[in-house]
């Protein structure tokens, strides 16, 4: 499929596609007139990545675990990796849940002081 196609049916633009290729993380073959084709499961491979920087991680990371995970060829190296990666995600997911029940508890109070008619002049302006 062309690089639009696949695009299209990944939900990325041929802009990503084309940076994907430049850090080594999708390969096309070329036609004679220099257009990119690229196999079906191209489509599946861009979404991985999608996924993988989602969770944070960064090109250079994804490009040396995407064979292994594409092959399906896990090493305890690659496992080691995930896993470190995984924990790292929920480290961050820990603090997201305490800024959140921080502000939970701001909230919480910033209501109670609104309900009995008292206003923080630095929200209001003053």
């Amino acid at each position: 499929m062309r690089i639009g196609e696949l695009a299209r049916r990944a939900g990325v633009s041929v802009r990503a596609l084309r940076y994907y290729e430049e850090q080594g993380l999708l390969t096309s073959t070329r036609t004679a007139g220099g257009q990119r084709l690229y196999a079906e499961q191209a489509v599946r491979q861009v979404e991985l990545i999608q996924q993988l920087y989602a969770a944070g991680l960064a090109s250079r990371t994804i490009s040396g675990l995407l064979p292994c995970v594409v092959s399906g060829e896990v090493t305890p190296e690659l496992l080691d990796r995930l896993t470190a990666e995984r924990d790292r995600i929920d480290e961050q997911l820990r603090g997201l849940q305490q800024t959140r029940d921080r502000l939970d508890a701001i909230i919480t109070t910033s209501a109670g002081a609104h309900s009995a008619g008292r206003q923080c002049a630095g929200v209001n302006g003053r």
